[in-house]
């Protein structure tokens, strides 16, 4: 019991140390706004900002962009984890696979993906679908890579024992393959998540066609400076969350087993 209520207090205690670094940010950005240390266009006050939050907030106009940026990012992200783990257990079952696609992903894997954004207008215009692909393409390549270096990791003699035992390679696949897959693909996603949210909320900024990046450069062209930043905020929440929301998922998931 009393190393259950010590885990408590640390938790407890490490909340509360995280919240008064937030609160002292915000007391001196408030403080800093109110003392005219930095004009109201650079740096609005706090309360401002709150009250551009709840003013676009009340007229849809928040609501609808974080709806529309979040449906590009996780369409995406869901291309991304489709073809991303059916590439990696590819690459790690067949030599031939490897061999063609190891220097393609070689060589996209450290170019900035959103220098891509031209290309992707071009082809599939500036709507949805151009954001959608360009965060999968964005997204694909950590999954690829860690699904891969989990699948070409698990142990021979467990492949050779189920199908000796006369187990189907879809079998093989479902029981065997990404179980032991499993751990690094929930690691992966976590990383590919706020690549997702970063490259929706960007490619928004530079092509426009609606969402929260859109709105926030519309309202810099405006110099609404309340709005620039509460839109700011917003997305720093939405990356908050959504992380949060992975470290949960690993913790209430921790194996495969749970799905079956």
């Amino acid at each position: 019991m009393t190393g259950k209520g010590d885990e408590q207090a640390n938790l407890v205690r490490s909340y509360a140390l995280s919240t008064l670094s937030v609160a002292v940010i915000l007391i001196a950005w408030e403080g800093a706004a109110r003392a005219k240390l930095v004009p109201d266009l650079f740096l609005p006050s706090v309360s401002a900002v709150l009250i551009a939050l709840r003013d676009e907030i009340a007229d849809g106009t928040l609501p609808i962009d974080l709806g529309v940026s979040l449906y590009r990012a996780f369409a995406g992200l869901l291309l991304a984890g489709v073809v991303g783990v059916a590439v990696g257990i590819a690459m790690a079952r067949s030599a031939l696979t490897r061999w063609f696609l190891d220097p393609l992903i070689g060589v996209a894997f450290p170019a900035p993906k959103i220098a891509f954004l031209p290309i992707f207008i071009l082809w599939f215009g500036i709507d949805h679908m151009s954001k959608i692909l360009l965060v999968a393409f964005s997204s694909v390549f950590p999954i690829v890579i860690a699904t891969y270096s989990a699948a070409i990791s698990v142990n021979r003699l467990l492949i050779w024992s189920s199908l000796s035992l006369g187990s189907s390679r879809p079998m093989i696949m479902w029981k065997v393959i990404l179980p032991a897959c499993y751990p690094r693909i929930v690691a992966a996603f976590r990383v590919a998540v706020p690549v997702a949210l970063i490259t929706a909320f960007t490619a928004e900024m530079v092509a426009g066609g609606g969402g929260m990046g859109a709105t926030l450069m519309y309202a810099q062209r405006f110099f609404e400076s309340p709005t620039v930043f509460a839109y700011i905020v917003t997305m720093l929440v939405v990356g908050l969350v959504f992380d949060k929301a992975m470290l949960v998922i690993r913790d209430r998931f921790p194996s495969w087993r749970e799905f079956n």
